[in-house]
């Protein structure tokens, strides 16, 4: 059985049946059972081991219009590739549009036809076309200033291009650069180093019966002013007839004593007395093991390196042992 766990791993349960038939069957002499992997059934989670929330929204009206509202805030939980490619594309129809405008003023001045007369001042001398004019653009945008092409005094319109030129870029690199940078500086994969136990379990300590489970930080930077809470979220019907089908819950691992307020230098045990308070008290072992519920562990504190205060983890436990 060890052998076909390594082989096929913890998704599947190894049931041992007859050849013939269905179910479980006693087997002849010099019979041996066969076995079968069956795959286990996965329990669906509110939050998953990693932190991310299953959760859609739908039927809310004027969605997209919400979301575009904040636009900024949009930006920065979209995904990398999704910024990424807003960034690149943003600057290239920018750039476009403006080499666009500075084109079409060379052409309705004549001086794309007028370039190479000797006497003739044009708008932005040197440019003979839409590459040259791109490449103006370019040049005026990013400060490389080669010397070759220039905007002259002759030209009024070209000023005021120049001036607008100069407030967009601005604006642009004002907003996209500092959605990448908040972007960047998320303290989210802070949270890959911080390790929750993959059970918690119930057992007596210091005389009372007491859920536990144990939290560790593999950085050696500190978090600082680290609290941990715990919620259980499980469905209820109030005495109304009223349905709660994700009620959330408050267990206290420390709120009256200030335990939760952890030091987290070294793996810590986080409590939580069963108690007459508790939503625990009143269910047996075997009550608990049929009752469908989730518990949710949020750590969040300050980032040393940053000094950025956020929510580091969301991190789900469903498994007890008793």
């Amino acid at each position: 059985m060890s052998a076909l766990r390594r082989k096929f791993g913890d998704d599947y349960q190894v049931v041992t049946t007859s050849s013939s038939g269905s179910g479980l069957q006693p087997q002849g002499p010099g019979q041996g059972p066969q076995q079968q992997l069956v795959p286990k059934k996965k329990r669906q989670r509110f939050v998953d081991k990693n932190g991310r929330c299953n959760v859609q929204h739908g039927n809310l009206g004027s969605e997209t219009s919400r979301y575009l509202s904040d636009l900024f805030t949009t930006l920065v939980d979209l995904k990398w590739r999704w910024n990424l490619f807003i960034f690149i594309l943003t600057y290239t129809v920018a750039w476009l549009f403006m080499a666009s405008m500075w084109w079409v003023i060379a052409y309705t001045r004549g001086d794309l036809n007028k370039a190479h007369v000797g006497n003739y001042t044009p708008c932005v001398a040197n440019v003979y076309n839409f590459p040259s004019a791109f490449l103006f653009f370019i040049e005026t945008e990013a400060t490389i200033g080669y010397g070759y092409r220039y905007i002259t005094d002759k030209c009024p319109e070209g000023i005021i291009l120049f001036l607008f030129q100069s407030i967009l870029g601005s604006i642009v690199d004002a907003f996209l650069i500092g959605c990448m940078f908040i972007k960047m500086s998320q303290p989210k994969k802070r949270a890959e180093t911080l390790m929750f136990s993959e059970h918690a379990v119930i057992s007596m300590r210091d005389g009372k019966l007491t859920l536990m489970f144990r939290v560790g930080n593999l950085r050696n930077s500190h978090m600082v002013s680290a609290q941990i809470r715990c919620k259980l979220l499980k469905s209820r019907q109030t005495p109304e007839g009223e349905f709660l089908p994700l009620d959330q819950l408050e267990l206290d691992v420390g709120f009256s004593t200030g335990a939760d307020q952890l030091f987290l230098v070294s793996p810590l045990t986080i409590c939580h007395v069963i108690d007459a308070k508790s939503p625990f008290y009143d269910l047996s072992q075997r009550s608990m093991q049929s009752e469908q519920f989730e518990i949710v562990v949020i750590l969040e504190g300050i980032v040393e390196t940053t000094g950025e205060r956020a929510l580091l983890e969301a991190n789900s436990i469903a498994d007890l042992a008793h």
